[in-house]
């Protein structure tokens, strides 16, 4: 699986570095670092959706810092 976090300018502003940090994190704990591939992006072309843009393998996803855990638990955990 493949998560990609951008981390353009208005990304960066709405806390795009603790999303990455958080799902880094979470792939940790939840021993997955052999199956799930975090990694910054420059832009994903989602710039006015109001959160941080994620892309889940396909599939785009707005993610706030306040909300990562829900969306690991939600859309990695149990699909890999």
């Amino acid at each position: 699986m493949d998560i990609q976090v951008c981390v353009g300018s208005a990304c960066h502003l709405r806390g795009s570095y603790k999303v990455l940090e958080a799902f880094q994190s979470l792939v940790e704990q939840n021993d997955l670092t052999d199956k799930v591939n975090v990694r910054p992006v420059l832009c994903l072309g989602r710039c006015g959706e109001g959160s941080v843009s994620v892309k889940i393998d396909d599939q785009d996803v707005s993610v706030s810092p306040e909300n990562v855990a829900n969306v690991f638990k939600e859309m990695v955990v149990g699909h890999v």
